[in-house]
């Protein structure tokens, strides 16, 4: 654990330093004055002085900050009419230096996608093979006709597929895809029809095939059904054997087939972090659907052309991102989601980090994968909470500059504190919201 929250401090630092370095350098192309730049926090290592501003090193990896104005003996603010001090600045430029922060971060954030799918491989919306028997089988689809549209919600990019096909609608309900015909141009609806049965289930998602190091069924999924209400498995096991029999032989899904009563229990063997474990399983009855078989091709860079649609796979992400974060609040609203499942603070991305570092059943290489990976997705969605219009982030600075050029003059100071105390409740009451959410997610799970 130790290693994961040192992981997360330099993340969340090179990161912050990336977002403050961003209004920096715009304010320097505007020639704006700034006083100091610090990367990092806390007890300075190493500090410089260049052209007026004030340079330094800290030593806690967890954060940065620009300073753009002057405080005297008793820590007030100096007023000044200097032109070149931020507070002098004409709106449409404090602006620019207000918004370049978050746009830095879902720069970076691209950057970091197309260097990692340009070394390993990125998902494209073109339609792949299914297995027979399921929901897509059944349907007219062409492989390599591209989706556009999950039940009307547009897809950017592999990861709305997935979001819209798993956890979009319920797995019972029929779903309409919009695809464009890579002959003709096309567009054209498929609908996938769920065919419904009632077995004794484990209440599982796995990934297809066992060509694994302990040949069992990776867990991608597990319901919250399972084992009547108390899950035994996670996401990450690999159940290897069902009442003896191993998830290799052909047998065990005309064995789970017959296995109708649910008044006993299912011996289950599985691994989870290297280590094996046998628990037994209450029996549980549940409709289920077959599965919908939506799969997206991949490709690796290996020409221009290629590169240019990694590039483009990459700069759709910010969308997804903000699309799939809309949705899941929208779910919770629905009430289809949980409420803690709504947000994560530092504990989640540290328990986040941890879970891969500490995950003995993938190399090195692939746990390098997953990190660039979480820093790239945790740069783009600092840069959306960074436009929250909470005091102390950007987007307060944001707003308040464009209800100016609204009225044509700064708000009063009155409201200006309003809006201040009002948003440092908001701020206290998201930071222990977060919190508290993590701990449940820990004891529950979630996400």
């Amino acid at each position: 654990m130790l290693v994961s929250i040192l992981v997360v401090f330099i993340m969340l630092g090179f990161l912050a330093t990336a977002h403050e370095l961003g209004h920096f350098f715009v304010a320097c192309l505007l020639k704006i004055k700034a006083y100091e730049v610090s990367v990092f926090v806390g007890p300075t290592l190493f500090s410089w002085k260049h052209n007026g501003v004030d340079y330094s090193i800290r030593s806690i990896p967890l954060g940065a900050y620009v300073r753009f104005s002057d405080f005297d003996e008793n820590g007030e603010v100096v007023v000044s009419d200097d032109p070149t001090l931020l507070i002098n600045q004409p709106r449409w430029k404090r602006f620019l230096v207000a918004i370049a922060g978050p746009l830095v971060n879902v720069v970076v954030g691209i950057i970091i996608f197309v260097i990692l799918f340009s070394f390993t491989h990125f998902s494209t919306l073109e339609i792949g093979e299914t297995a027979t028997g399921t929901q897509l089988y059944e349907t007219s689809y062409v492989v390599g006709d591209t989706i556009t549209k999950i039940n009307g919600h547009k897809v950017w990019n592999s990861l709305d597929v997935f979001f819209e096909t798993e956890m979009g609608v319920d797995e019972r309900e029929e779903m309409t895809i919009t695809l464009k015909s890579k002959s003709n141009g096309d567009y054209y609806d498929i609908v996938l029809v769920p065919k419904l049965q009632t077995r004794v289930m484990l209440g599982i998602q796995y990934y297809d095939g066992t060509e694994n190091k302990y040949n069992g069924w990776e867990l991608i999924n597990v319901m919250p059904e399972q084992n009547n209400g108390s899950p035994i498995l996670k996401a990450g096991d690999f159940v290897v054997e069902i009442d003896g029999i191993k998830v290799t032989d052909d047998y065990i899904h005309e064995y789970l087939d017959n296995v109708i009563t649910d008044d006993a229990t299912l011996h289950i063997k599985y691994v989870r972090n290297g280590v094996e474990y046998e628990e037994d399983m209450v029996k549980t009855l549940m409709t289920y659907a077959n599965l919908r078989g939506v799969f997206v091709k991949n490709r690796t860079v290996d020409s221009f052309s290629s590169f240019l649609e990694a590039f483009g796979s990459a700069a759709t992400m910010p969308l997804t991102i903000a699309n799939v974060s809309v949705r899941s609040v929208m779910k919770v609203f629905e009430g289809r989601e949980k409420v803690y499942n709504m947000v994560s603070g530092p504990v989640g991305v540290t328990t986040a980090v941890s879970d891969v570092v500490q995950d003995v059943d993938q190399t090195t290489k692939i746990k390098f994968i997953n990190l660039v990976n979480m820093v790239a997705m945790i740069s783009i969605a600092l840069a959306f909470t960074n436009l929250l219009p909470i005091p102390g982030l950007d987007g307060m600075q944001i707003v308040l500059l464009i209800i100016e050029m609204i009225l044509g003059r700064a708000i009063s100071k009155k409201s200006e504190n309003i809006l201040t105390i009002v948003g440092f409740i908001i701020i206290v009451a998201l930071v222990i919201f977060a919190l508290t959410s993590d701990i449940i997610r820990i004891f529950v799970g979630g996400m």
